[in-house]
């Protein structure tokens, strides 16, 4: 098994799937999980801004962008 990490610290390209929240405000976190980002889902870094805010990534076919805050949330291990 991989090593935990959150969604925000991957590369471009990446593909990685989603195992965890970390502990922090649960408004995003409801956020997160109505957008589909849940549990053994498989998400994919698309584009990175040039600050690295935001982070846009494909996730159940469609693009969607995350604040680097909120992306910071969703713990995940590469694949």
């Amino acid at each position: 098994m991989s090593a935990k990490t959150s969604l925000s610290s991957l590369p471009k390209g990446m593909k990685a799937r989603v195992v965890g929240y970390a502990q922090g405000n649960p408004a995003y976190r409801a956020r997160l999980l109505a957008l589909g980002i849940t549990r053994g889902v498989v998400v994919e870094v698309v584009n990175l801004a040039p600050l690295g805010d935001p982070v846009e990534i494909s996730v159940r076919g469609f693009h969607l962008s995350l604040r680097r805050s909120e992306a910071s949330v969703v713990e995940v291990v590469p694949v």
